[in-house]
């Protein structure tokens, strides 16, 4: 099975400092041709660690068409995994979250050649600046 990137699955997320996993929501990265052929998967995490600031943090505004049942952030953790262990699908990011995670993971990446403030959390008058 293949994701579209930029859909909301969950996921036996993987923790840097321990071996184990639990179940947490991820955002899909991967382009579905990819997700064919290799039958891996790139995510990026999902988080409530809203206390917990990164400078690339992206407060999801809008949890509606997300499948999200509490205030959540994207976290510039990219991460890749088997497909078969995505355990299902939850939702999308509303256009105004899709295109303020686009500008997050491009100033994440020096490869993509973008730089500037990476913060993007807060208000929507912050969002607008970075958009």
């Amino acid at each position: 099975m293949t994701y579209d990137p930029l859909s909301i699955v969950i996921v036996p997320f993987p923790f840097t400092d321990k071996l184990q996993t639990k179940r947490r929501p991820a955002l899909v990265l991967s382009h579905k041709l990819h997700q064919q052929k290799t039958n891996h998967i790139t995510l990026l995490m999902i988080t409530s660690a809203i206390n917990s600031d990164w400078d690339s943090d992206h407060e999801i505004q809008d949890l509606t068409p997300t499948g999200l049942t509490s205030a959540s952030i994207v976290r510039q953790k990219i991460f890749t995994i088997d497909s078969r262990l995505i355990l299902e699908r939850l939702g999308n990011l509303s256009d105004h979250d899709e295109a303020a995670v686009k500008k997050c993971l491009a100033m994440h990446l020096a490869c993509l050649g973008v730089t500037g403030p990476h913060k993007v959390r807060g208000s929507d008058a912050q969002h607008a600046k970075l958009l």
